[in-house]
């Protein structure tokens, strides 16, 4: 089951390399991670996707509350979020093709973004399941190249007072196994 985190880290060199690490050495393949600052001056955000089962990702959480550079953790896998993606695709589009393209970009309520004579960059955003599904159907026009940024989430409405440095007594982590359980692979 794909586990979705929100990791709030110091913006410092060196931080994004010390989370990915512990991953790593846990031996959890990272889905998607995407990173950005927040509203706070001096913090990050990091949005981590991770195939893991609920053992695991309640281990995941507490090894994250380690790292001196974690400020807070959230596992939003289970609570009402909104979740996006972002895509560029540029296809090759000449003549009757680029009509056929521009009017599936249209459906897909997307955007048209850069233009020449062999192609059409396409800008789209919303679920990974809509950009898959577009990309399916620009598949036989010629995708001549794709980049994604993968899942940004974020828990809808207010939240009760967050977690500030561990995390709760009621959700128990056996000790580490030093990556003798596998997960995936980086």
């Amino acid at each position: 089951m794909l586990h979705t985190f929100a990791v709030y880290v110091d913006n410092k060199p060196g931080v994004l390399n010390r989370v990915s690490s512990l991953f790593r050495r846990r031996a959890f393949n990272i889905e998607s991670l995407t990173v950005g600052h927040t509203e706070t001056p001096g913090v990050s955000r990091m949005t981590v996707v991770v195939d893991t089962d609920e053992y695991g990702a309640r281990r995941l959480e507490a090894h994250l509350y380690k790292l001196v550079p974690c400020k807070r953790v959230e596992n939003i896998t289970a609570a009402a979020s909104i979740a996006r993606d972002l895509a560029l695709i540029k296809v090759a589009a000449t003549g009757e093709a680029r009509t056929h393209v521009m009017q599936l970009v249209d459906v897909y309520r997307a955007r048209i973004v850069d233009v020449s004579l062999e192609s059409l960059v396409i800008e789209t955003t919303g679920t990974e399941d809509k950009i898959d599904s577009l990309l399916e159907v620009l598949r036989p026009y010629g995708v001549v190249e794709m980049v994604r940024t993968g899942r940004v989430a974020m828990a809808r409405g207010t939240l009760p007072a967050r977690r500030a440095a561990a995390p709760s007594p009621q959700a128990p982590v056996a000790a580490d196994t030093g990556g003798d359980v596998s997960h995936g692979s980086v």
